[in-house]
Formats: structure tokens, C-alpha cells, sequence
């Protein structure tokens, strides 16, 4: 009988941790096959140093059933990039902890550069004919894996924004004088989140009134035009803008200059292009504006949490295991939607084939003029948003499961 190691990796969800809980408690109740499930702390970086939990008797069931409700990275994260070379020294290393731990299943619950991780192991794992299982199961806010339909942690991030979006116009609107709200969402490739802001017009208010996607070149004439127009017929304005607005050639538009500044996966560094939208604005039209930066309250808030999204994140997690089980290994889960009312099921995809690409958004679901979405983008997002989740309270304040530091 072989034992199950789980981690996380990357920018943590509002619902990672129900894939967490639907892998754990999978593996939990399988014990005809599988022996003990551990937590990697910290991912793959802190397993190579020797950091993880047993998630039986270092969890109490109260503790388990928290994780569904709570945000962020339960196991804790990290950015750690595997060598390229499959014949690096970490390779074996990484395999005799396995082999210490009798792992026969490997789980990774991450975004692109973890499905990168995944793809490594299972190519590694094949090369020296070991029968550990390796699955990717998938998480982003940022929407951008291929080969699915959407990825767990979108559902939830999109529910925040267009909640937030909707309450911030209720306060933009309070004075009678123009003004405009630059509201920058994450998105640096991909505009999806940034996107799912129109889903917070109503009948009333069709604010934001302005929608720009990295997809689409930014022109900053061009805006400058469009919102003077929103502004002479709205008088409040609200815009939504993507971190990653580039120009025609590809710049960021709000790149720092600093040669060396990359994080370690070599992506660059933004100086935030909503405030440089703000002085940009304030300079041309000379009207009162604000910038907002939703930050990382987008990705780790569960005021917001989307039931939809939680119960198929807990879905993608059960349905991994279920799979290593029957002898899957090298697959990421992918969702496949369903035809008719709104429904989805789990399938397997080549991790080879979804990691190291990005999906953006259909350039025909964004407008021709560049700053609306399509009514074919509002069909496919809003659903991901229904469904409100009973989460524990003590003395008015959400509960949630921490791990012993």
C-alpha cells in the first residue's frame, strides 16, 4: 500500500483549499490503497527541505471541513521553478524523499508554472520507470490555462470583482460633479478577470462604462476620446483596466524601467497602471479621479465565495485521485462544459500539452473598438459567479483553518 503527498504552488485562490480537501478527503477514505496522506509544506521548496504534515492526525475534522471556506494557501506555497534538465540532481533527490515516504501518488494543486512542475515529475517519474502517479490539479484566478473550459478560483475571483466594482460605483455616483474610478484587476497576459467586471452592470447602472483587456493594443489617445465621450453623456465613469494594458508594440504601459526588474520566473515587474492612468486622465481632462488597486483581495477574500466554483474546485481535487487510482498519471483535470443549463464534468488532459501556454480571451468576444465585452462573454462567466456558501462564524467573523506554524 503507498502513501499520497499533496502541495500547493503559486498564487493561492479563494478555493485551492477545497481542492486540497476534495484530494485529502479522497484519499482519506481510500484505504484499500493508499496508506497515509501528507501536505508538502510549502510546496515542492519546502518538501526539499524536509517540510510536511500528516493531514490525518495533524488535522482535526473541524479543521478539514474549514479548509472548503478558506482562503489562501492552507499547506503554504511557493514559486519554485524545477531545472529544465531532467537530469539535474534535484530529480533523484526529490525521488528518494518519495521513496522514504513510500509515495505511490503525487498531487500539485497550482497554476501554469505548477502544471510546468507536474509535467517535469511525470516525464522524470517515466524516465527511470518509477510507478509514482503525478496529477495537476488545476487553479488560477487568472483563467489562463488551456484545454478547459475554466479553472477553479476564477468563479470566486469574478464574484469579487463584479461585487466590489458594484459597490464602488454606489460611491462614485454620491456627488453631483463628474468624476471618473480607474479600477486596475490582475490580468497581466490575460484580461478574464478584468472582463468579469461587466458583470457588474445592472438595469440602473451600465458603470463600468469602460472595459480594457491586455488582448487588445491600448492607445492612450484613443482612451483619452472614449472617456471624455463616457464622461459628456454619464457625468460618473467608472473604467476597468488589466494590470498587463500593453501598447501597439507590445509595451506595459506601466513597465518598470529597471533592467533587473523580473521576479524569479523571469516575468517583469509592474509599477501599476492605474495610477498611471489617474495622472494620465487628470492631466488630459483635468476631472476629479481616483485609481484603485484591488490587489490581492481579489484572490484571497471568501466573502465572496462563488458555490459554484467551490464545489467543482472540490470536484477537480476528488477526481484526481479517483484517477491516479485507476493508473492515471502526467494529467492536469480539465472541466468540460456541458450543453443546455449550465453544467460541468471533470476530464483528463495531457499536462504536456497545457503547461508553458496561456489562454486569453476571445478576441471576438471583445468589442471592435476595444473597451466592452461581448454578450457571448457574459454568457459563459456568469454562471461561474451563482451560489452564495455557508461559512463558520465566531463573534461576527469568519472562522478558518490555520496551520500550526
Amino acid at each position: 500500500m503507498k502513501n499520497l503527498i499533496v502541495g500547493q504552488s503559486g498564487g493561492p485562490t479563494a478555493v485551492i483549499n477545497g481542492s486540497l480537501y476534495g484530494v485529502v478527503t479522497e484519499g482519506l477514505k481510500s484505504t484499500e490503497q493508499i496508506g497515509k496522506v501528507y501536505g508538502m509544506v510549502h510546496g515542492i521548496e519546502g518538501f526539499l527541505g524536509g517540510q510536511y504534515m500528516d493531514m490525518d492526525t495533524d488535522m482535526t475534522k473541524d479543521e478539514l471541513t474549514a479548509l472548503k471556506t478558506t482562503p489562501g494557501a492552507f499547506l503554504g506555497s511557493c514559486r519554485y521553478k524545477l531545472p529544465e534538465d531532467l537530469s539535474d540532481p534535484v530529480y533523484p533527490e526529490l525521488f528518494k524523499k518519495f521513496e522514504e515516504l513510500n509515495i505511490g501518488y503525487f498531487f500539485y494543486c497550482g497554476g501554469n508554472d505548477s502544471m510546468d512542475t507536474v509535467s517535469k515529475l511525470s516525464r522524470y517519474a517515466a524516465s527511470v520507470n518509477s510507478d509514482i502517479r503525478v496529477m495537476g490539479v488545476p487553479k488560477t484566478i487568472d483563467n489562463d490555462l488551456v484545454l478547459t473550459d475554466h479553472t477553479p478560483g476564477f468563479g470566486s475571483a469574478a464574484k469579487f470583482v463584479a461585487s466590489s466594482v458594484r459597490e464602488i460605483n454606489r460611491d462614485s455616483e454620491a456627488y453631483d460633479k463628474p468624476n471618473v474610478m480607474i479600477i486596475e484587476i490582475m490580468g497581466r497576459h490575460a484580461g478574464w478577470l478584468a472582463a468579469s467586471s461587466v458583470l457588474a452592470r445592472c438595469e440602473k447602472d451600465p458603470n463600468p462604462l469602460l472595459i480594457y483587456l491586455p488582448e487588445v493594443p491600448f492607445s492612450e489617445e484613443k482612451f483619452i476620446k472614449q472617456l471624455k465621450a463616457a464622461i459628456d453623456e454619464h457625468k460618473h465613469v467608472t473604467v476597468c483596466v488589466s494590470e498587463g494594458l500593453k501598447d501597439a508594440e507590445g509595451n506595459f504601459i506601466s513597465e518598470d524601467t529597471v533592467e533587473t526588474a523580473v521576479d524569479q520566473f523571469g516575468h517583469k515587474i509592474l509599477n501599476g497602471c492605474g495610477s498611471y492612468l489617474q495622472s494620465l486622465v487628470k492631466k488630459e481632462l483635468g476631472v476629479k479621479v481616483r485609481s484603485v488597486e484591488f490587489n490581492v483581495s481579489q484572490r484571497c477574500s471568501s466573502n465572496c465565495l462563488s458555490a459554484t466554483d467551490l464545489e467543482e474546485a472540490v470536484m477537480a481535487g476528488s477526481f484526481a485521485v479517483q484517477q491516479a487510482l485507476k493508473g492515471e498519471t502526467g494529467y492536469m483535470i480539465a472541466f468540460n462544459r456541458k450543453d443546455g443549463d449550465y453544467g460541468m464534468e471533470c476530464a483528463l488532459v495531457d499536462v504536456n500539452d497545457v503547461c508553458n501556454k496561456e489562454k486569453t480571451v476571445p478576441l471576438e468576444w471583445i468589442t471592435d473598438d476595444g473597451s466592452n465585452l461581448s454578450q457571448e462573454f457574459i454568457d459563459y462567466a456568469a454562471p461561474l459567479v451563482k451560489g452564495e456558501c455557508q461559512r463558520p462564524m465566531k463573534d461576527g467573523l469568519p472562522v478558518f483553518a490555520i496551520r500550526n506554524r
